[in-house]
């Protein structure tokens, strides 16, 4: 609608009859838009000799009445359209029968000035309804009605109306290839491997089509460059065959079974796979084009492939989120769209400030069904789409036989995603030819769907009859073209009798290629070099931890940043301080820095500080202002109440970029349960998976306190189940020097493997855990700390073995009883263990007796399973522990107390 004529959006006869009569008594006492209107009306009706004979109210209402209808076509049209191929639409009430808007069919040869509102002018009713029926009813129907944005209403109506798309004879014919290219694929497949699955793409062909003609058009018009591609299982070989160009013989090798030459990988199933390519474009442009590998948790991806977008527009585009270089999309299942809570998640960080990407194109393709479940039964809401409606994002919905009406809504969520940076969904209603795989029957659970689909031609054959209508090709074309690719597969079917290995493609090769898989202990255990001159990180932390004089703080603020000064002169360390000055001091040496994850800003236990505000809340990060010379940026972002989407995001960020140090903090470690798929499915899995290499650090926040159940475990033990192979750093340090090195050593290892922190609440301001900033220069990591107190090693009959916060309260009970007799060793390298080192301490202590584990967590929980399974044959160790419990820890404060309290005697007598 024009500017002119936004007041219409929303009309009431009775209220525009009111408005008309004030208007006729005096034109200026109404809304200028209104006195414009009606002027222009009055116009038309003492001018155009074909207004219909009515009194001059009639006239009037009448034309509201048209208003109405148009509005409504408008708003709700998407419900009568013909975008289903295989099923009839359910109904829908009120229809868009003229009776409903008080018209009939004496009118439709009756002229309406709001014609002109559409675009067509003055014109017939008849004009009018076909020409809203032309766009609202067609194979594309369209949701937009419910955007807040005039301006961004008016821009959609204009582009349907403007974009009368006419495809040239030879961008048909490639329609076509790519129809039959994803048909005849399938058809391969399903003869020479039987009975295998492949999650087959037939019902919804023009994906195929409308990935190529989107890298088409976004590379020439806005000179898009990246393309980053999350999807699921469905249609995913096909994709990776004849978009991504993946050699067909090695999709055929994964068919056969064929052993990867490389044994420390186990590889995934074939529908999992990720792949990278830099190809180029039917007009010779250069892309890149990432499919993001994915577990079967369908909807997972989504995260990932918006944090590596992230990772590229800040490393490569500058930090410009809205860049019109990279897109983003995602390939959804309809039933996976609106039952998995992750969508939700990423659509609500899509437009924030650090986690935006410039807005992201879903493409659904729509099979009507979710393994053998109706769409009645999967979901509440009408469309599997109506998720956008929290952005107010337009959704298209397109019968996915039609591939030149799909085309046109790919240019549409082109353009709309370069022209406001916001998401954009395209619904591509189709079906599923088989069950959920081609082993399945469908027949048991919709007889009546699988019976249409049975009788229903697909796209590739609808579109060539269309074609051969046209005139544009002939049967012989269609011929040559059959046989040139089928050739082509039975050759590269053949080649396959010629290959021995499989071959397991690392995922953003190029990008780390610098960073060896490294999984042997020799090369784990390698000693890195973490030392930063003792001047360097005074003169860091005076940058860090001084406040702009001119600036007005919060009272407090002033208080910390004093005392941060204070110990500083004491040439001492706490947590918090240590933590800032691993950040600062790599800053310095010219590495970028991401810390993300709910309340970092400030930090959970309000220790980090990290960014400050001033009274009038400007935000301040000194950690940016270290130096002149070219330091690395640090960028830190609270994130949005969610654990599974953004440590998703964070992960895909980290995937993206081994040179960032990216962090991801939970609330509280318990909390990271709900991003477990995350854990399970990526970050422990992905190298041994996928080659995927990642150096994403998790700071989980971990310790028994007496704050119940919910705000105690980061569920240590189930990290440690998930570690083979030298996957995972866990650690669980009590010193802040330790703290330090071990950020440090993250960036200055030649390998990347993800880190798992658990770090303290109470330990933040305990008196005893703190560090010299000696330790901070001339220190390094330690996996293992021995009991620095020990005097006398020929007194020590005792060894305690133990991990995190639950040393110091051992360590204060043996100061109060004076024990002389008991080594209190730490581990602070969970996994990988170093072994040898226990081994050199079990033979230092040569005068032991009694060796015991000592636990705050649950006999059942914590490490001591893990500490039992390594460490068992070794050592007979006598467990203190709290009984094996179903939930983590009491409620009761007093409780905690007594069960701590019973720990720390038992460990002493």
């Amino acid at each position: 609608m024009n500017d002119r004529y936004s007041f219409l959006n929303a009309i009431h006869f009775k209220d525009i009859e009111f408005l008309y009569n004030q208007y006729q008594k005096n034109p200026n006492s109404i809304e200028s838009s209104w006195s414009a209107f009606f002027h222009g009306f009055d116009f038309g009706i003492k001018n155009y000799k074909n207004v219909p004979k009515l009194g001059k109210n009639n006239i009037i209402q009448k034309e509201f009445l048209v208003l109405n209808l148009i509005h409504d076509y408008r708003k709700r049209g998407h419900f009568f359209t013909n975008t289903n191929p295989i099923r009839k639409r359910r109904k829908h009430f009120p229809s868009l029968d003229l009776k409903n808007f008080g018209l009939s069919e004496k009118e439709l040869d009756s002229y309406f000035e709001v014609g002109k509102l559409i675009g067509i002018g003055k014109t017939s009713l008849r004009n009018i309804i076909n020409h809203l029926k032309n766009i609202y009813c067609g194979p594309i129907g369209i949701e937009y009605m419910y955007i807040s944005n005039p301006e961004k209403i008016q821009w959609i109506e204009k582009w349907f109306l403007e974009k009368k798309l006419q495809f040239l004879p030879e961008e048909k014919k490639f329609f076509l290839k790519k129809l039959n290219e994803a048909v005849t694929f399938e058809n391969f497949i399903h003869t020479k491997f039987v009975g295998q699955k492949r999650f087959s793409i037939e019902g919804n062909e023009s994906t195929l089509p409308a990935l190529e003609e989107m890298i088409e058009y976004a590379s020439n018009k806005y000179l898009t460059e990246d393309f980053i591609i999350g999807m699921s299982h469905r249609g995913r070989l096909n994709i990776l065959s004849n978009f991504f160009q993946k050699d067909y013989s090695q999709i055929f090798i994964e068919f056969q079974g064929k052993e990867y030459r490389e044994k420390t990988f186990s590889g995934d199933v074939k529908y999992h796979l990720g792949f990278s390519k830099n190809r180029k474009t039917r007009k010779n442009k250069d892309v890149k084009i990432y499919l993001v590998p994915n577990p079967s948790h369908l909807e997972t991806v989504d995260a990932i492939v918006e944090g590596i977008t992230r990772a590229k527009i800040d490393i490569i585009y500058n930090q410009n989120s809205n860049s019109e270089k990279i897109i983003p999309i995602l390939i959804h299942g309809d039933a996976a769209l609106c039952g998995q809570g992750i969508v939700y998640e990423v659509l609500q960080f899509s437009q924030l400030k650090g986690y935006k990407t410039g807005g992201t194109i879903h493409m659904v393709m729509n099979n009507q069904i979710g393994f053998t479940t109706n769409s009645t039964e999967g979901r509440s809401s009408i469309y599997c789409t109506d998720i956008a409606k929290i952005l107010m994002s337009p959704v298209l919905h397109v019968n996915a036989d039609d591939v030149e009406s799909v085309i046109r809504a790919i240019y549409f969520a082109v353009d709309f995603r370069m022209r406001y940076h916001e998401d954009i969904f395209i619904d591509l209603l189709g079906y599923r030819k088989y069950g959920h795989n081609e082993g399945d029957e469908p027949r048991f659970t919709q007889p009546f769907l699988y019976k249409a689909i049975s009788k229903h031609s697909n796209s590739y054959n609808l579109y060539r009859k269309k074609l051969e209508k046209e005139g544009i090709i002939s049967n012989d074309d269609v011929k040559n073209m059959e046989k040139k690719y089928e050739k082509i597969l039975h050759v590269k079917y053949n080649e396959t009798n010629n290959i021995k290995w499989n071959v397991l493609s690392s995922f953003l090769e190029e990008e780390w290629k610098n960073f060896p898989i490294v999984y042997k202990n020799e090369e784990i255990f390698n000693k890195i070099e973490t030392q930063f001159s003792i001047e360097k990180i005074i003169k860091i932390s005076h940058k860090i931890f001084s406040l702009p004089k001119k600036k007005k703080f919060f009272r407090k603020t002033e208080l910390i940043f004093q005392k941060r000064l204070e110990m500083i002169q004491k040439k001492l360390v706490d947590w918090s301080m240590a933590e800032l000055l691993s950040y600062g001091t790599l800053l310095y040496e010219g590495i970028h820095i991401r810390l993300s994850g709910e309340d970092v800003a400030r930090g959970t236990f309000s220790q980090r500080h990290a960014v400050i505000k001033t009274e009038e809340e400007e935000e301040i990060i000194l950690l940016n202002q270290i130096c002149s010379t070219k330091q690395g940026k640090i960028q830190i972002f609270n994130s949005p109440l969610s654990e599974y989407g953004v440590l998703g995001f964070d992960y895909g960020y980290a995937m993206y970029s081994p040179h960032v140090l990216t962090l991801w903090e939970a609330q509280f470690g318990d909390f990271v349960n709900g991003g477990q798929i995350i854990i399970d499915q990526y970050i422990s899995s992905g190298e041994n998976k996928w080659k995927i290499r990642n150096g994403i650090v998790l700071l989980l926040p971990h310790g028994y306190e007496g704050q119940g159940p919910e705000h105690s475990s980061a569920r240590i033990e189930r990290y440690l189940q998930l570690c083979a192979n030298n996957n995972l750093f866990v650690v669980n340090c009590t010193t802040p020097a330790n703290f330090y090195h071990l950020i440090r050593r993250q960036m200055k290892l030649k390998y990347r493997k993800p880190l798992i922190v658990f770090t303290p609440k109470s330990l933040l301001r305990n008196k005893k855990c703190l560090s010299s900033i000696k330790d901070l220069s001339i220190g390094m990591f330690h996996e293992i700390l021995d009991d620095p107190d020990v005097k006398d090693i020929e007194k020590i009959t005792k060894l305690i073995f133990c991990s995190g916060k639950i040393y110091y309260e051992l360590l204060n009970r043996k100061e109060s009883i004076r024990d002389e007799k008991t080594a209190l060793i730490r581990i602070e390298q969970i996994y990988p263990l170093n072994i040898n080192k226990i081994k050199e301490l079990l033979d230092k202590y040569k005068n032991k007796k009694e060796m015991f584990w000592v636990q705050e967590e649950p006999e059942n929980m914590g490490l001591w399973s893990f500490i039992l399974r390594k460490l068992g044959n070794m050592i007979s160790f006598n467990l203190i522990a709290p009984s094996e419990s179903s939930s983590p820890s009491t409620g009761s404060y007093i409780d905690f107390l007594r069960i701590q309290n019973k720990i720390l005697k038992k460990a002493f007598l």
